[in-house]
């Protein structure tokens, strides 16, 4: 009986180990397998998804063999690891084993989407509409209801998004995007903010903002940020009128071909600052960093007055006449390759979805021939943000 005992022990162990190494081998065998690609291809693992059912998929389209193994394996070594929804890229020649590290990393594939400074709501907008790889949730909705819907009602959303390149994953939402851009002007805002000169004239952090969107639209070349930023805060502190085109060409909305007149120089909107006094209601466009410290951190000195030159830089000068006369030079007689910004090194790629407007020149208004003395005027309060924004073309009125 003993020994009959120790035959059947012995041969329950052989068994045993026949098949677990059995197991191992089959195992190993559909670990080590390769995919079944002959191109790159992407997987897309929707929110939610488990692994059991991915690897059933995959074995249901014929991309890999053995998922009960596969499954076995996560199950007995990544237990309670999430599969981190996206897209992941599956290359041939990648065993089923590369594949599970990469869902272990979590190495999703990224996109890009980039909002340019200078750029309304409107624009980012479009941009946002454009990106196939984002999940599209605030179409059809108001500017308005787009703010409630990121938890920001009653703000206006104008200037209030930071323009960068942000990174995202298949299945992020527009919102979610917006949020981010949201979150990160408001952060740099409250640290530009406690770097402030201490004279800069303003009672309140988005009084900046506003300041800021005008010195992004006025600037072609960035080291004049400063100067320009200058001119605008002593106008301000002397009554003068800010007078400057983009903010004519913002509340002319789609109205703007791309040529001002005069008649739209004394056109009365709540933007026209040849007609309000101080800042606009609202800012005109996103703002970089360096908008915001320019605004912040005006450049001393004494001039009132800049005219561009057509190579995207400007004459900045003291007095009327000073001024009058860079008119008549670079103004008056405009070169053929007049531009109110530099001309590019090299085309910089944009994302599809960036929907860049080609730049379209204006005609100069008063800020460029102005009247002939400053028009003083008191500096109005901080205005209420009107209920939907006024959209403005891309095109920005050189100066």
């Amino acid at each position: 009986m003993r020994r009959k005992l120790l035959l059947l022990l012995e041969t329950g162990l052989v068994l045993a180990g026949l098949l677990l190494g059995a197991s191992a081998w089959k195992l190993y065998s559909a670990l080590e397998q390769p995919l079944n690609l002959s191109q790159e291809q992407l997987l897309d693992v929707p929110a939610g998804s488990t692994p059991t059912g991915t690897f059933n998929r995959l074995q249901a389209e014929g991309v890999l063999d053995d998922a009960f193994w596969l499954r076995l394996y996560w199950r007995f070594n990544m237990a309670g690891q999430p599969l981190h929804s996206g897209e992941y890229r599956m290359t041939p020649g990648m065993t089923a084993e590369g594949l599970i590290g990469l869902w272990q990393r979590g190495e999703v594939v990224q996109y890009s989407l980039t909002l340019v400074e200078g750029w309304n709501f409107r624009q980012v907008r479009s941009a946002l509409a454009k990106s196939e790889k984002l999940q599209q949730t605030l179409t059809g909705l108001s500017d308005s209801q787009v703010m409630e819907k990121l938890g920001h009602p009653g703000v206006f959303p104008e200037g209030r998004f930071f323009p960068d390149t942000y990174r995202f994953v298949r299945g992020m939402t527009d919102a979610e995007l917006l949020e981010k851009a949201y979150d990160r002007l408001d952060d740099v805002l409250a640290k530009e903010w406690s770097k402030r000169a201490d004279d800069a004239p303003y009672s309140d952090p988005y009084q900046a903002l506003i300041m800021a969107s005008l010195v992004e639209k006025e600037t072609g070349v960035p080291q004049e940020r400063g100067q320009i930023a200058g001119v605008f805060v002593r106008r301000m502190q002397i009554g003068m009128l800010l007078q400057t085109d983009p903010t004519v060409i913002y509340g002319l909305g789609e109205r703007y071909t791309g040529k001002l007149t005069r008649a739209h120089l004394k056109e009365a909107t709540p933007y026209n600052t040849y007609v309000i006094a101080g800042l606009p209601p609202t800012p005109i466009a996103m703002v970089g960093r360096e908008a915001i410290h320019a605004a912040l951190n005006p450049v001393p000195g004494k001039s009132l007055y800049f005219v561009a030159r057509g190579d995207g830089s400007h004459v900045f000068s003291d007095d009327l006449d000073a001024h009058n006369s860079a008119v008549r030079e670079f103004q008056l007689k405009r070169r053929a390759d007049y531009r109110s910004s530099p001309a590019p090194a090299a085309t910089p790629a944009v994302p599809e979805a960036a929907g860049l407007v080609p730049e379209t020149p204006a005609t100069p208004g008063p800020e460029t021939a102005p009247a002939s003395a400053p028009q003083a005027a008191p500096e109005p309060p901080a205005t209420p943000a009107p209920a939907e924004p006024v959209p403005e073309p891309a095109a920005k009125s050189p100066q």
